[in-house]
């Protein structure tokens, strides 16, 4: 066998350690399945064999779950040639029933089989455990386990949709199962997921000493007198599940993801029928899962995508490699107080900059409570949060930025304090001739060409745009100038590395990729406010697109006063080009009568000071437009909800043919972590794929007609919509390099 290596012991029990060649982590390939289907064969009929243990050779863990690189090649879908929709069907199902039927087998082979799992098991390695009769967890402090299928639009494909709430009960196994939850190893014993927990060390023995002081062949669900913790599906308080499951399932979700409905379909209707039948329900709901491009987008973007760009995949080639070791953040506020705290909790000495000390005290004083948040929450020891903080000096002498490897210029959205800042920094910044400084500005509207003006190391000037707040968001959006080297481009994304965050290259234009597709959604918020849309239709119509805010609510978290400013500058810079959105005014004077949004409690929205209470509409919303829809059919509330979504896309698909971004796989990545754009499209770019060029270019030229030019399909888009292509099929850099 390739993937396991076997050991029998004196007392006949059979080690298998699970060991996958030239991969870091275990996962379940055909071939994995295939040996774990040997040794269920070996242990059913060999008779030296008394019990069967699992356990890894791996330090990184368990096993991650299925190979989703291989799932998403096709390997697990039809195979065989068939052609006609009923061969095609069963040829799916056997495919995507491997795996239970592999895992079944192990489960009755008829002795006992216990897995010691020591590290990390998630997906296909937690559902392999749960088909084993007893469970040891190692007791690691990085070591979790869970079903997190849902996250990257499927649902538990290999049993665990059977198993789990057989185990543990119906509501807490949907809880973990529609949330991905992940359990520690204290949480999953007293979840009762696993039986034991102990020192990593100990586990395999653990697992061999209860194969031979208990060792139980047979499954509980397998007995004759098993019944579901706390009742199925025709018990009173399991039908009570299922009913208000339904409900809570539609409000998280909003109908946006298959995985979800089709988990509650295969629970409900599995625990109703014999075990073996019931993983044939899973396996088919699986299979229908897996055909939706709800589930093909957002395993391309969450697992492919995000493991390239993770490993630096928009890196300019030949330039060696960096070690950023001190940076400089000029600008205590918010933005710049994070960027230092994610600078040194990476172990980078950082120097926090302003304009006096006591600002600049500030900004560090906010990374000290972050620092305390952790701690108090165990993720933490106090020594390491004092050696972090320790790495912050907090000056307002720009002397202090002499030796660093990186400045971030985090100051205000001004262009004029900017390119002061920049020509004040880069005397020191260049003073001892280190090699290759560079210096990034966090600006997150003006154009890099321009700011660059003011530098006398325009190749080494280059933006560094971070999202707030800094230390939850990961993208890192990496802008490059005209005259921008690629050494800098390089070095910029092996900081945005260093500090774990996801760097997407983009090239420079005002307001770049991410803000210039982001603010449509907002504009077109105010525009339907303008046309008498109420605002309360118009947030829950942008919930309901699968964005974290509808847009006024988005509105009020970035703040009034940051937008009305932005405004105000790109005004000033376009000049006569510059054309105002509807309620323009009106956010202005909302600025001006003191509400700037959740920062200072009332904005769109009442925020009340008492924590946990609701925050409600701000009345005078209706009073400066009045409202000509209050209440929305089905079709109307589709029709928003596409104005919010198209409008954001067709922007997308301009900054494509104007070549702001070039990597469909960036710009999916970058739109789902940036703004929060629809995480069950996979993505801005996988959206219109998914929806096709040709009809997404009919539905835009419809919209134009009814909404105006903001709609229009770039001439990139018709030429697509011509030949029949795809953004990923016309771009996509990997596809290209395989070719």
């Amino acid at each position: 066998m390739e993937n396991f290596k076997t050991d029998l012991d004196a007392d006949g029990i059979l080690l298998c350690t699970f060991d996958v060649p030239g991969k870091s982590m275990n996962t379940f390939t055909k071939g994995a399945l295939a040996d774990l289907a040997t040794i269920a064969e070996r242990a059913k009929t060999d008779a030296a064999v008394k019990g069967v243990v699992l356990t890894s050779g791996k330090t990184t863990g368990f096993c991650a779950g299925a190979d989703l690189e291989e799932m998403l090649s096709g390997a697990w879908e039809a195979k065989g040639g068939a052609t006609d929709e009923q061969s095609v069907l069963k040829a799916s199902f056997d495919a995507a029933f491997e795996m239970n039927r592999v895992y079944r087998l192990l489960e009755t082979c008829g002795k006992p089989v216990a897995v010691a799992i020591n590290g990390l098991a998630l997906g296909g390695g937690l559902e392999v455990s749960l088909a084993c009769h007893y469970r040891v967890l190692s007791n690691g402090p990085k070591v979790q386990i869970g079903l997190p299928e849902v996250k990257i639009g499927l649902f538990p494909g290999g049993g665990g949709s059977q198993r789990l709430p057989r185990l543990i009960g119906v509501q807490a196994a949907l809880m973990a199962m529609s949330e991905g939850k992940s359990f520690k190893p204290a949480e999953a014993l007293a979840a009762g997921i696993v039986d034991e927990v102990t020192d990593d060390d100990k586990v395999v023995e653990a697992a061999k000493t209860w194969i031979k002081t208990k060792g139980d062949p047979v499954a509980r669900w397998d007995k004759k007198d098993f019944k579901i913790p706390g009742g199925g599906p025709y018990h009173p308080a399991g039908a009570q599940i299922f009913m208000m499951g339904n409900a809570l399932i539609r409000k998280q979700s909003y109908g946006n993801y298959p995985a979800v409905l089709n988990l509650m379909h295969s629970v409900y209707e599995g625990l109703q029928v014999p075990f073996d039948t019931a993983i044939r329900i899973e396996s088919r709901f699986f299979c229908k899962t897996l055909a939706t491009p709800q589930a093909k987008a957002m395993i391309r973007t969450f697992f492919m995508s995000m493991q390239a760009i993770g490993k630096g995949s928009g890196r300019p080639a030949g330039v060696p490699k960096t070690d950023v070791t001190q940076v400089a953040v000029i600008g205590a506020g918010m933005m710049g107080a994070g960027i230092a705290y994610v600078s040194a909790l990476a172990g980078i000495k950082t120097i926090l900059l302003d304009r006096d000390q006591a600002s600049a005290d500030k900004g560090k004083a906010h990374c000290e409570d972050l620092l305390k948040k952790s701690v108090s929450r165990g993720k933490m020891s106090q020594e390491k949060a004092q050696g972090v903080l320790d790495l912050i000096t907090a000056t307002p002498d720009y002397a202090a930025i002499t030796g660093s490897d990186l400045v971030v210029e985090a100051v205000f959205e001004n262009t004029d304090l900017k390119e002061q800042v920049t020509k004040q920094a880069e005397a020191p910044l260049y003073a001892n001739g280190k090699e290759a400084p560079i210096f990034g500005t966090n600006t997150s509207t003006i154009p890099i060409s321009l700011l660059a003006g003011a530098s006398s190391h325009a190749e080494n000037y280059i933006g560094v745009h971070f999202f707030s707040p800094v230390d939850k968001m990961m993208l890192v959006e990496i802008i490059r100038g005209e005259k921008t080297s690629d050494a800098t481009v390089a070095k910029a994304i092996d900081y945005a590395l260093k500090i774990k965050k996801t760097p997407v290259v983009v090239n420079d234009s005002r307001f770049f990729f991410a803000n210039r597709c982001f603010i449509p959604f907002t504009a077109e918020g105010m525009i339907m406010w303008s046309e008498g849309v109420a605002p309360a239709l118009i947030d829950n119509a942008g919930r309901m697109t699968g964005m974290p805010r509808g847009p006024l609510e988005m509105m009020d978290d970035v703040a009034l006063d940051l937008l009305t400013k932005i405004t105000s500058e790109t005004a000033k810079a376009m000049g006569d080009a510059y054309q105002p959105i509807p309620g323009e005014k009106e956010v202005a004077q909302m600025v001006a009568d003191g509400r700037l949004g959740r920062k200072n409690g009332k904005g769109f929205y009442d925020y009340p000071e008492a924590k946990g209470a609701p925050k409600t509409l701000w009345s005078g919303t209706l009073d400066m437009f009045p409202v000509t829809m209050a209440e929305a059919n089905p079709a109307e509330v589709e029709e928003l909800k596409k104005r919010l979504l198209y409008v954001q896309a067709v922007t997308a698909a301009r900054c494509f043919e104007e070549g702001v971004i070039t990597d469909p796989r960036e710009a999916d990545v970058g739109s789902i972590l940036g703004w929060g754009f629809a995480p069950w499209s996979g993505g801005i770019i996988s959206l219109m794929d998914s929806i096709g060029i040709a009809q997404f270019v009919a539905e835009l030229d419809r919209m134009t007609r009814a909404y105006g030019e903001r709609f229009a399909p770039p001439q990139l888009l018709r030429d697509m919509a011509a030949k029949g292509e795809t953004f990923y099929g016309r771009f996509d850099k990997k596809a290209t390099k395989a070719a």
